[in-house]
């Protein structure tokens, strides 16, 4: 799919609220110019495969006309009661030919019954109904937020409902399965999709299609891991990455002027599909029952932003040179053939090797895209990219971890001019499949890293450094480059403060250019007497000449202690100048 349309409409949307209490009057609901084909044809002008329907929001409101509730269409004023938006916006799909799906909310809080065996029986029948009557459904969507307070018949009280095994989710999935077989099904753990763990949009660049199958479920609490699938699962759920256009997933006059930039939009695909998953992009439909121009035009040319900058693939044809393969049906030339069905395999226990391209002449390159052959899994751990210049190779600049692939990766990184361009794949999980290698010039050399002040304004992880007095550490998150803390060990131990999930290590030097570390080891572990698993090593360059911000990306891993250790200094320094340091 890679690219769909999330619509959020209902109570809300005229109620001005995100999450409706399940007490609003179902006659407020009136879009007096609706039109699903407008919706549509502007999602397809966006590079669009699907759309995905809040048929049932947490506030209960139905957009079909049931009859197992009032609190549904039937009851608006919107065509006299005679309405059905679900029903409109299938056949405005069947019409134009874009897939269709739809979220149905197990929360709901306007029930009286909510929390009861009752409603669980009512919430499949709300099932069965939306599987029958709407032809295809491609895709059905189950949301981790469950229980709390709410209306609930007028009692207006909290609820809380065992997320585990309340819904049966068992059984919603037989009853996919039964009547809509070809149907996915999202929700935090899947079985077909699985939520990316955030509401921003971005999967990690280490993302796996993975998960532990008896572990994960709706409202799943250890949901950042979500970002980047579990390396050791046993059960295919590939990511899916929802987020709003706007601020809000229901339309709110107050945010037409806060809609997602086409660069905004732009990141954001680079961070979904371009991190092996989906990108589910919401559309608020307005009060009058359409796409506001301003997040159609944004939609749009963001996706026409896309498509000029992979427009020209600079290694299609081309024939590479690869340390291993197969033989046969395997070879290196299947990864620029351009079929879906081919791929370039390496001998049975090869799980390192390396595909270089020699390009006719000097080409500007930033950007590349790597695909593995999906049907035998994903298997790519670790690889490198390096370019050729002065007889030398050289690693390309990114600002993320080379770790997985997965059925895409495409990497930005600061433009190289070269005939020569490698990939070095330094470890798999079996012998490499790779269906398809293709490399861009965007037709901007205009570098996509935050600047200084952007990267001061980075949060990151509390932390502390238990061997460093409490007023000298402050001058190394008290966000001033001027405020350097110096470190007199030969090491400098971090303390979360409890079990984090970690994937980057940041370090601002002092600017002045004292106690520059050339070269350094990155250690983590749950105790500070045990930090020895190394997860990164390597050099700081140029750091003499130019003290910016370093950034180490590294897999994803749970930590509460690292161990940054200089293994070079820049000049005979007793102590480590930082004058800044981020954890993410």
């Amino acid at each position: 799919m890679e690219t769909l349309a999330f619509v959020h409409f209902g109570l809300n949307t005229f109620d001005d609220k995100e999450w409706g209490y399940g007490d609003v009057s179902p006659q407020v609901f009136n879009p007096t110019k609706l039109d699903c084909e407008q919706w549509v044809r502007t999602f397809l002008k966006s590079g669009i495969k699907e759309v995905i329907i809040t048929a049932k929001h947490h506030d209960g409101f139905c957009l079909w006309p049931t009859h197992l509730t009032d609190y549904c269409i039937r009851n608006t004023p919107y065509k006299n009661g005679k309405g059905d938006i679900v029903g409109e916006l299938s056949a405005a799909c069947q019409k134009y030919g874009l897939k269709f799906g739809v979220y149905l909310s197990p929360w709901d809080r306007h029930q009286a019954n909510y929390g009861t065996p009752e409603y669980v029986e009512y919430f499949y029948k709300q099932l069965r109904e939306l599987l029958t009557r709407y032809g295809n459904i491609s895709e059905v969507w189950f949301d981790g937020a469950n229980g709390g307070d709410g209306w609930y018949g007028g009692t207006k009280e909290i609820r809380r409902i065992d997320r585990k095994t309340y819904y049966d989710f068992e059984r919603a999935y037989r009853m996919v399965e039964e009547l809509q077989p070809e149907a996915i099904i999202f929700s935090d753990g899947g079985p077909g999709c699985r939520w990316i763990g955030n509401e921003e949009g971005f999967a990690g660049a280490t993302n796996w299609s993975f998960l532990r199958s008896k572990e994960v479920y709706p409202g799943y609490e250890n949901y950042p891991e979500l970002q980047y699938g579990h390396a050791d699962g046993d059960k295919w759920v590939p990511g899916e990455c929802d987020v709003s256009i706007r601020p809000g997933w229901f339309y709110h006059p107050n945010e037409d002027d806060r809609v997602k930039s086409v660069e905004q939009l732009v990141d954001l695909y680079y961070r979904s599909v371009g991190h092996n998953a989906n990108l589910l992009l919401n559309f608020p439909i307005n009060r009058d029952g359409l796409v506001h121009p301003t997040d159609s035009t944004n939609a749009v040319n963001y996706h026409l932003q896309i498509k000029k900058e992979l427009s020209h693939n600079l290694l299609a044809g081309i024939h590479p040179c690869v340390s291993n393969d197969r033989g046969g049906q395997f070879p290196g030339k299947a990864v620029t053939d351009g079929h879906c069905d081919t791929y370039w395999a390496t001998e049975d226990g090869v799980t390192k090797a390396v595909i270089e391209f020699n390009l006719p002449h000097k080409e500007k390159i930033n950007r590349l895209l790597l695909q593995e052959y999906i049907p035998l899994g994903q298997r790519v751990q670790s690889f490198v990219v390096e370019y050729y210049l002065n007889k030398q190779w050289h690693p390309v600049k990114l600002n993320e971890e080379t770790t997985t692939i997965g059925y895409k990766r495409i990497l930005r990184f600061t433009t190289v001019s070269t005939n020569r361009i490698r990939i070095r794949f330094t470890s798999s999980r079996a012998c490499l499949c790779i269906n398809n290698i293709e490399a861009f010039y965007s037709g901007s050399d205009l570098l996509f890293n935050t600047t200084k002040d952007q990267q001061m304004e980075i949060q990151g992880y509390p932390f502390t450094l238990p061997q460093v007095d409490t007023e000298q550490m402050k001058r190394c998150i008290d966000r001033n480059d001027s405020t350097t803390c110096f470190v007199d060990e030969k090491t400098v131990l971090i303390d979360l403060g409890e079990k984090r999930l970690v994937h980057s290590f940041s370090y601002l030097p002092d600017q002045s250019n004292k106690g520059l570390i050339s070269n350094y080891e990155l250690g983590v572990g749950m105790t500070e007497n045990v930090t020895d698993k190394v997860i990164s090593s390597g050099e700081f360059s140029n750091i003499r000449n130019n003290p910016v911000w370093q950034k180490v990306y590294f897999a994803p891993v749970y930590a509460r202690y690292l161990m940054f250790k200089p293994t070079r200094m820049i000049n005979d320094d007793d102590r480590i100048g930082i004058a800044e340091m981020r954890i993410e």
